[in-house]
């Protein structure tokens, strides 16, 4: 896999990677000769991973480091971690306090863990998304540690959140792009934004295709499935993910094959009543809530397809974790998609975002193709996913990151701001 360094001139130069490994267990980790890093992450609800991309992306990346010998520390949400749960595969868990009120909480713990992290005496605080990094200019002014700010996402598109929250997270991308020393992304769709939306540098540094474990196919009997006999949604409920689109289409599909929606509410209770109310309609639609573990990894193995609806996405990991099992997909012609699956093709079907009838269309194509042909194109997938897209190079670039920011605090390295010419970097197999 080549690395396009997001600056001109100054390309990221890589260590060989390690040996993929498996989240929290990374395969033959290979220590940074310069020493550790003490490194702080900010953002997430906590670990391990129970639901949510960024939390996945925390877990894969913060063992990671640990297991190179970093001294890392996630800050954890109550009720997410454990306060009795001091560590979690090397990885330091320390459980702040916030308050119980949706967008409230994040804002709250994010701005204390902030405060608690500009006296730990670090060298980098990362961020992940955009609300936390509201918080950056506390570390930018109250400590030495560099400030590194992943983007997962354009938050402040969500439609889960009103006018209000929206303004704040579009003050939150402004502020991405003038205070963080380094600024990751997950795709190149965001890459291309912030180059000619904001005029900011970045590193494109893509998620990592999972090692997942072998599936207990027998455990779906228990929520009235069989292996092969239906189709599967992956992700939180909300407007954004368009899980009410893929029930309406699927409503005139013609097939016995189930629909399975695998997820619940994030602040989207109301959301979630009306997709339930659409659901009672079809007796093929099943939503068994949020899924974790051994009864996750069945009901992704055992999907005839697995579709993946959104409207709106950084780069998914369910994506990635159904390229993993080896499950075809359908999924909608959204960027960062198609930066995943490249084009519509067997195995990989690709439908108009947004668009009921094409969705529909995809879907009853797709379950009348020939199940060979089928499961060679996602075979296929999964081939190329796994040669494009490795947690342990994503930390190699994550590192080479760190020390570009940390040296940027200590002095300057050339042009960081806005106005200068970027090239959206590019992996490539």
């Amino acid at each position: 896999m080549t690395v396009v360094s997001s600056r001109p001139g100054t390309p990221l130069t890589l260590p060989a990677p390690s040996a993929p490994g498996a989240a929290g267990a990374p395969a033959g980790p290979r220590r940074d000769p310069r020493g550790p890093l003490r490194i702080a992450m900010i953002g997430q609800r906590g670990l391990p991973a129970r639901a949510g991309g960024v939390e996945r992306h925390v877990e894969e990346i913060a063992t990671r480091l640990a297991a190179r010998g970093h001294h890392v520390t996630v800050y954890c949400r109550p009720g997410y971690a454990e306060r009795t749960t001091r560590s979690y595969h090397g990885v330091h868990l320390a459980s702040l306090p916030t308050v119980r009120h949706a967008g409230g909480e994040a804002f709250v713990h994010s701005a204390l863990s902030a405060l608690v992290a500009a006296g730990a005496h670090l060298d980098v605080v990362h961020y992940h998304a955009l609300g936390p990094g509201l918080f950056s200019p506390l570390t930018r002014s109250l400590s030495r540690a560099a400030v590194v700010q992943t983007v997962h996402g354009l938050d402040d598109q969500r439609d889960k959140w009103g006018g209000g929250a929206q303004r704040v997270l579009r003050a939150g991308r402004t502020l991405s792009a003038h205070v963080p020393d380094e600024v990751v992304v997950v795709s190149r769709a965001l890459a291309e934004h912030y180059r000619d939306e904001l005029g900011r540098y970045t590193t494109y540094i893509g998620n990592g295709v999972p090692v997942v474990p072998a599936a207990d196919l027998g455990l779906l009997a228990g929520l009235g499935l069989r292996p092969g006999g239906y189709v599967a949604f992956v992700g939180r409920l909300v407007p954004e993910k368009d899980p009410l689109g893929l029930v309406r289409a699927f409503r005139d599909v013609a097939t016995d094959q189930r629909l399975v929606l695998v997820g619940d509410s994030s602040h989207t209770d109301a959301y979630v009543e009306q997709l339930r109310a659409a659901a009672a309609l079809d007796p093929r639609v099943l939503l068994v809530g949020y899924q974790y573990g051994a009864h996750l990894t069945a009901l992704q193995a055992g999907a005839t397809l697995v579709a993946q609806p959104s409207l709106l996405e950084g780069l998914p990991i369910a994506l990635l974790e159904a390229a993993a099992h080896a499950r075809p997909v359908v999924a909608s012609d959204i960027a960062p998609h198609l930066e995943i699956l490249g084009g519509s093709a067997p195995g990989r079907a690709v439908f108009r975002a947004g668009d009921g009838d094409d969705l529909r269309r995809v879907l009853q194509s797709e379950l009348d193709r020939p199940a060979a042909t089928r499961q060679a194109g996602a075979d296929q997938l999964r081939a190329d996913a796994v040669r494009r897209y490795d947690w342990d190079v994503a930390t190699d670039l994550l590192e080479a990151v760190y020390r570009r920011a940390r040296a940027r605090r200590q002095g300057p390295v050339g042009p960081v701001g806005p106005g200068a010419a970027v090239r959206a970097p590019a992996l490539s197999g």
